[in-house]
């Protein structure tokens, strides 16, 4: 029960120094990794270096016993027995071996216990080895290497010289190993540390810059104020902090696409709101005096029923506009085109005649060639742009106003300027004409200008075509020019598909006259 209690601990401890290395910062991760790497290094060399260095000396020492005891066995050979002392500590004792029994000589440099060198000599095999080497524990003097050599037969010298020194010389190489690779691994995991973390402060920075991001309010704000900043790093940083910037300005892009599209959103709900308001209001009113009409005054049913049926067309008129831009932002999913081979300049013609006819103050002059141009669109479509333009010129210049529409092609492009020599546009206003529900003149009534929808669904499908709208305007001079791309093997250029040039370039425009 015990064991199982004390395992539970230790793995409960380990699992805690596994959570808190895990929230540990990856400079500091990197830094202890590096550092356990090191000492797993400086380990093996220690280790390989004391083994090395151990057997080296004991070599050493062996041999230098070798080259004692061939002095000594002369002097042993000469008087029976050494009489000089190689070195202090060393002991030397010559026994006489008969059978397995040694017999020491007297006299004799040896220790007070003689067993360890009377058992080296007794273990040296008669007639057919030259030495032996040992080490032994001598009571009272400590570890000795032991060295048994044949003098004679039945003659062994026994040399013993302590290992002391040994010991003590690899204790201190183990000591300066030990004290030389902390002071190297603290050092390295010191500098490490500091070198990583200057190292990856550029990435600090980008972890702060994500911060930054998350932190920012992005409900009223179409733009992230943060960028990862810096030129430190490498290559590969400089690289991660250009797609991590590059990321950014996409994230803002979109950002900004969405927002401007939820302002769009809302003042066109807002707006087609407003306008619809207007003809309801007139509906409900017309339809309140058609019913008292008829129970008090029958005369003035017919009245009120034609402006009933006026507000209705009219109502019916903007919800077809509206559902028709729907339908053209929807164009990828559902095109509203019939496309067709259809002559241009026929259509042109035809939106003249009817122009002069609904607006006889105005003066249209007609320029179309004789030669057909031939295009892919949807002839009805084209014709409502037509028709709008004219009539926006008509609408919004005073009565005998020149008005002029032209057709030409010019370079794989068929060229379509609808102009006026009003009071034009002011500059202010040029870049929103376009817009749904805009108006230049705020003060001027639905019914004569119009709702503000009529270039939107200009532009709107003459996109859809492939093509471009562009307006220029100065005081008694506004054109607009229209560019859809001549027909290639049946296929109709989207836009943006790099066939359309602005009208400043065509070198065929000519001064309305």
């Amino acid at each position: 029960m015990t064991s199982r209690a004390t395992g539970s601990g230790i793995r409960a401890a380990a699992g805690r120094l596994w959570g808190t290395y895990r929230r540990t910062r990856l400079g500091t991760r990197l830094a202890l990794g590096m550092g356990v790497l090191t000492l797993v290094v400086f380990a093996v060399v220690g280790t390989a270096l004391t083994t090395y260095m151990r057997d080296y000396l004991d070599r050493q020492l062996g041999e230098q016993m070798k080259l004692v005891q061939v002095t000594q066995s002369k002097d042993a050979a000469a008087h029976g027995t050494v009489q000089r002392r190689p070195y202090y500590g060393w002991f030397t004792a010559v026994y006489d071996v008969s059978g397995d029994t040694a017999v020491l000589r007297k006299p004799a440099d040896v220790p007070a216990d003689t067993a360890a060198l009377t058992a080296a000599a007794e273990a040296l095999p008669p007639a057919g080895s030259e030495h032996i080497l040992r080490t032994a524990n001598i009571a009272g003097e400590g570890t000795y290497k032991l060295r048994a050599c044949e003098v004679e037969p039945g003659v062994v010298l026994v040399t013993a010289a302590p290992v002391a020194d040994l010991q003590g010389t690899m204790r201190q190489l183990i000591t300066v190993q030990v004290v030389t690779f902390a002071l190297a691994l603290l050092a390295l995991v010191v500098v490490g540390r500091a070198v990583l973390r200057r190292g990856l402060k550029p990435f600090s920075d980008m972890a702060h810059t994500a911060r930054g991001i998350t932190s920012h309010n992005l409900t009223g704000s179409a733009r992230l104020p943060v960028r990862a900043g810096g030129g430190k790093g490498g290559p590969e940083v400089e690289e991660l902090r250009t797609a991590f910037n590059t990321m950014l300005e996409h994230i803002d892009d979109a950002l900004a696409v969405r927002t401007e599209a939820e302002q769009r959103l809302r003042r066109f709900v807002a707006d087609a709101s407003h306008e619809l308001r207007t003809p309801l209001m007139s509906v409900r009113g017309y339809a309140d005096l058609f019913q008292y009409a008829a129970a008090n005054a029958p005369g003035e049913r017919e009245k009120h029923l034609a402006r009933l049926r006026a507000e209705a067309a009219r109502m019916g008129v903007l919800l077809d506009d509206l559902l028709l831009l729907a339908r053209l932002d929807a164009a990828e999913v559902e095109t509203p085109l019939r496309l067709e081979d259809a002559d241009l300049a026929e259509l042109t013609r035809e939106a003249a005649d009817a122009f002069r006819a609904g607006h006889p103050g105005h003066r249209l002059t007609a320029t179309v060639g004789a030669d057909p141009v031939r295009l892919r669109l949807d002839p009805l479509r084209i014709r409502q742009v037509l028709d709008n333009l004219l009539t926006n010129a008509a609408v919004h210049t005073p009565a005998g106003t020149k008005v002029c529409v032209e057709v030409s092609v010019s370079s794989g492009t068929a060229v379509v300027r609808v102009a006026d020599s009003g009071p034009g546009v002011p500059a202010a206003d040029q870049e929103r004409v376009f817009d749904r529900f805009y108006r230049v003149d705020k003060a001027r009534s639905r019914d004569r200008g119009g709702s503000g929808l009529g270039l939107a669904v200009v532009r709107s499908l003459v996109r859809a075509h492939g093509g471009t709208v562009e307006l220029t305007s100065r005081p008694g001079s506004t054109a607009f020019t229209i560019r859809l791309p001549l027909a290639v093997d049946g296929a109709v250029p989207r836009q943006g598909d790099g066939v359309l040039a602005p009208w400043r370039d065509d070198p065929e425009r000519r001064p309305l006259p």
